[in-house]
């Protein structure tokens, strides 16, 4: 991995020295200070989203040992940084009309303090708990961020009435209320999908190749009662019976030994062990391939799609029927190897396809939490005007995600064994329900526009699947509630003080 680090460490300077170069021409020198902090907190805030959230797309198939975590950090990177850069643009508007409404004559150097604060307390907040294996949203500590820069803000300019008002309360009461509705769907979802997979798919084929096994453990004992007996008899018997079983075809009946044997072969070839993998498997793979196109559509490219919701939807079920084709191809191809080799390899490549999409769709959407803030400061910057929408340049798209990927390069692994491997023990047909079900409640909540957060939507999904086996590390809940619970509140608070210096720094 060092030389893999080195290469990582060389892709990351040359782009932050071609970022800043493009910068000196895009910004005037009077503003090149406030350029350079702007990037450094928003390129730390990007670095440390990767670093945290990437556990939220193949954590679990690190775990379940689908891939490793090389793999893990290649695929991600590759579908991240697609969807920040091909899907990410039209996120123009800033996180911070949803939480805190800004005067419109407001100092607009106070509204760049405000964003530079939030970008490097969220950032530090996001980057303590990474370091500690602690999957936290990079959303509510954005918020955080932004409302803890505003009140304090608000408290050396405003009254305290008017500071108050400034803040949305009823977005942070969502926030709150999140904070159980997300873990609680993804864990009912996940526990749904893996109880139909496992009473529908596992569980009965299990049977079934339990009834091969002991049919041939009967063969396998009755040639040896045989053989034993046949020792025991005169030698003229034996050289009789052993010459019937060697006989042609036509005269095997006369054998019993053949006729009991054939009777074996028959009672095993009577049963289809794949017989359950080829009804519901593609049933499976027809949901799969629904909700990942569903991922991709409304999720990932819905900021860039031209597409109405019908064409979205006759797409879908264009790709859930092909998927419903494909996963019955692949049950008849590979049903020559070992059923649970077979099974296991079947929601592996089902697990890959699902947590790409969930890549592709949080480098589409959550890279908007680093953006965002620093769209809008660079758009200051060179209006000097606070304006409803910021224009993300595409330079800014290009070095942020490359900033999310490098993140989760180097800071994703720890995070990554926690979601893995430590809230509950993870196989293929596990992980993919956790990531199916997480992605299910992602969409419905996008549709319904309820605000939810992936991450604890996942660490829920995957506590599902631990609570159905019996095997979920409740203990481990306790500092990752924690770190829910104090995310807004620890990033405001960072932000409240980073904010005073700010205002002393730049003089307002």
């Amino acid at each position: 991995m060092k030389k893999d680090n080195i290469i990582a460490s060389g892709i990351f300077i040359v782009s932050i020295v071609v970022f800043f170069i493009w910068g000196s021409y895009y910004i005037s020198n009077d503003h090149l200070i406030l350029f350079t902090l702007a990037s450094v907190f928003g390129i730390f805030m990007a670095f440390n989203i990767g670093g945290n959230d990437v556990a939220n797309s193949f954590g679990t198939s690190v775990g379940a040992k689908t891939i490793t975590i090389k793999q893990a950090l290649i695929i991600a990177a590759i579908f991240e940084l697609s969807g920040a850069i091909f899907a990410g643009g039209e996120v123009t508007k800033t996180i911070r009309s949803n939480i805190v409404n800004f005067s419109q004559d407001l100092n607009p150097m106070l509204f760049v303090a405000i964003m530079l604060t939030a970008l490097i307390s969220s950032g530090t907040w996001i980057f303590i708990a990474t370091k500690r294996g602690l999957p936290v949203s990079t959303t509510h500590s954005i918020i955080g961020g932004i409302v803890g820069a505003s009140i304090m803000m608000g408290m050396i300019y405003f009254d305290g009435e008017q500071t108050l008002s400034m803040v949305k309360w009823s977005g942070i009461l969502k926030i709150v209320i999140s904070w159980v509705i997300s873990p609680l769907l993804g864990g009912l979802v996940a526990y749904g999908i893996f109880s139909y997979i496992d009473k529908k798919i596992l569980k009965p084929s299990k049977n079934l190749n339990e009834q091969v096994k002991n049919i041939k453990k009967e063969k396998k004992k009755f040639k040896e009662e045989y053989f034993q007996a046949l020792k025991n008899k005169p030698q003229n018997e034996q050289i009789k019976e052993l010459s019937l079983i060697v006989l042609d075809d036509e005269d095997k009946e006369k054998s019993f030994y053949k006729n009991q044997i054939k009777d074996f072969k028959e009672r095993e070839k009577a049963i289809d062990i794949f017989s359950v993998l080829k009804t519901h498997m593609p049933v499976i793979g027809c949901l799969s391939a629904i909700i990942i196109s569903a991922m991709f559509l409304f999720k990932g490219l819905n900021n860039v799609s031209t597409l109405d919701i019908l064409q979205n939807v006759w797409i879908i079920g264009i790709l859930g029927i092909v998927g419903y084709i494909v996963t019955f191809a692949i049950v008849k191809i590979v049903r020559k190897t070992e059923l649970n080799k077979t099974t296991n390899r079947i929601f592996a490549w089902l697990q890959i396809f699902t947590a790409s999409s969930f890549a592709f769709s949080h480098g589409a959407n959550d890279i908007a939490n680093a953006i965002g803030p620093f769209a809008a400061i660079l758009d200051v910057l060179k209006n000097n005007a606070i304006n409803a929408n910021s224009p993300v340049p595409f330079a800014a798209l290009c070095m942020f995600g490359i900033a999310l990927v490098i993140g989760l390069w180097f800071l994703g692994k720890e995070v990554i064994r926690t979601v893995g491997s430590k809230l509950t023990k993870i196989k293929p047909t596990t992980g993919f329900s956790a990531e199916l079900g997480a992605s299910l409640v992602i969409l419905l909540a996008t549709g319904l526009g309820i605000p939810v957060s992936s991450t604890h939507i996942l660490i829920g999904a995957i506590l599902g699947i631990g609570l159905y086996n019996k095997n979920a590390n409740w203990s481990l809940m306790k500092p990752i509630g924690l770190a829910w619970v104090i995310t807004l509140p620890a990033a405001g608070l960072i932000a409240a003080i980073v904010f005073i210096i700010f205002k002393f720094a730049l003089g307002l």
